[in-house]
């Protein structure tokens, strides 16, 4: 096709309400938490009892409370791992919490986590193994399906709003030495059905895997890619097929760097909105282990992680293992406060309000360039064929800042292939910073610098570009 035909095509591909709101999210956790957690292990093999389930001290508020002080607005539980065991008490299995010690035998660790998210104004998502080793149906196609669907639709009707299912790629052995094929369509039907506002990661049509657990993303993470790329099949063949830590260690690999340039796209033939999601564990591994304590990533880590997941285009998922009295501990609960903290001392205080803010553009009313000092007053579009374009910021006074945080419009889908920011030094203008995509977020962060004008130059988009906000962020 023609350049100008593809451009066309990948403009008008944008995301949906689900989608739209999912990235406003950013940053969210998962729980790792289940029998694996009082066997000290990643993952099960279904023939656990459930009696070894007794966290002693367990609180939801506490999970929650540790987690939305990291800066987290959601968090995603662990309901069912590979094992089988379920942290609610399900109809169509015996291997659950019904049959455990805890609350003797009366508790549902989904309600309760569901609930302490509601309190705490946090939202709340559910993970579900497909792979399930108790079931004894599992390889039995239909029979199976029914036992998924069954237990999907308890957790899709029982707890309230959910704002995303989670599914993986895992596909081993069942009881019977079984593997089975997964019915993802009718999966997702039913959660289409129950639980439309939510959105369906990894294994899924909306939301694709970075590629990798151990917190890296690409240099060029763009939104509109291939639809090829949301064929379970295709997870699944790149998913971890057995606990493995270089599995979880290693960098962006299965997936090319470059999933959405012109030049990588030209050749396909249908396109999708299918933002990334980065999703890492606070440790080394994803359930807990005592001998984890002191292995906390370090709170320089996880910004890195976080400049280059939430500040490149991408949202971060990050998990947090629960241990076995049932609290966060004290060595998670203490990094992620310190992250929070960062982040928001490091976002403190915005400038560009201060501003006098023109271009060298011309654009109409309902675009005016203003609109870009807040994030809820319409976006900026210059006049058409305007691909490259500088936005000049004349601050009240000189500020020594150090981020810059750009959105685009992601109604208008993602634009921005190529960007700088320059900024007055001693009375000439000099480059600070340079990247290539924009879309949902970008976090531009540089030395402390003293200036008072700055310049947001967009130097290629694929069709004239929008903004919907620009931060000038005073270092603290």
């Amino acid at each position: 096709m023609s350049q100008n035909t593809l451009v066309e095509r990948l403009v008008s591909t944008v995301p949906s309400k689900r989608q739209l709101a999912w990235h406003e999210l950013e940053f969210y956790a998962f729980i790792h938490f289940g029998i694996n957690t009082f066997y000290d292990r990643e993952w099960g093999n279904g023939q656990e009892d459930p009696a070894m389930f007794n966290p002693t001290e367990l609180d939801t508020d506490q999970w929650v409370q540790t987690i939305k002080a990291a800066g987290m607005k959601a968090i995603l539980l662990t309901c069912k791992h590979h094992d089988g065991f379920c942290l609610w008490p399900s109809a169509y299995t015996e291997f659950s919490i019904k049959n455990s010690p805890y609350k003797d035998g009366k508790g549902d660790l989904v309600k309760e986590l569901a609930e302490s998210c509601k309190k705490h104004d946090m939202k709340f998502g559910v993970y579900l193994s497909p792979w399930d080793q108790n079931s004894s149906v599992y390889g039995d196609s239909e029979k199976y399906d029914d036992y998924f669907i069954n237990q999907l639709t308890e957790l899709l009707t029982n707890y309230g709003p959910i704002f995303s299912v989670w599914f993986d790629g895992a596909c081993g052995e069942g009881p019977n030495g079984k593997k089975q094929i997964y019915n993802w369509e009718r999966y997702y039907a039913c959660i289409r059905e129950l639980q439309p506002d939510a959105v369906i990661n990894i294994s899924g049509p909306d939301i694709r895997w970075c590629g990798n657990e151990a917190g890296h993303c690409r240099e060029s993470e763009w939104n509109v890619v291939p639809k090829r790329l949301t064929d379970p099949a295709y997870t699944a063949e790149h998913s971890q097929q057995e606990d493995n830590e270089a599995f979880r260690e290693r960098p962006v690999s299965f997936l090319d760097q470059d999933l959405g340039s012109l030049e990588a796209l030209k050749d396909e033939k249908e396109f999708i909105w299918y933002p990334s999601e980065v999703d890492t564990s606070i440790r080394q591994g994803w359930f807990y282990h005592k001998h984890e304590d002191d292995k906390v990533r370090s709170l320089e880590t996880l910004l890195e992680i976080y400049y280059n997941s939430v500040g490149g285009n991408a949202s971060l998922l990050l998990n947090i293992p629960v241990d076995g009295r049932g609290l966060v501990h004290e060595n998670d609960a203490k990094r992620l406060q310190e992250l929070g903290t960062y982040i928001k001392e490091a976002f403190a205080s915005n400038v560009a309000p201060k501003a006098k803010v023109t271009t060298d553009t011309a654009y109409e009313d309902a675009y005016d360039v203003t609109h870009v000092l807040t994030a809820d007053r319409g976006y900026f579009k210059p006049a058409q064929n305007e691909e490259s374009v500088t936005l000049r910021f004349e601050l009240d006074q000189a500020y020594a800042i150090n981020h810059v945080v750009l959105q685009e419009e992601l109604t208008e889908s993602q634009r921005i292939e190529s960007f700088e920011i320059w900024v007055k030094k001693a009375d000439e203008m000099e480059k600070v910073y340079g990247k290539t995509v924009v879309g949902s977020k970008r976090i531009c962060k540089f030395d402390a610098v003293n200036t008072d004008v700055v310049e947001v130059r967009i130097t290629a988009s694929r069709i004239y570009p929008t903004l919907k906000f620009v931060g000038i962020y005073e270092a603290q």
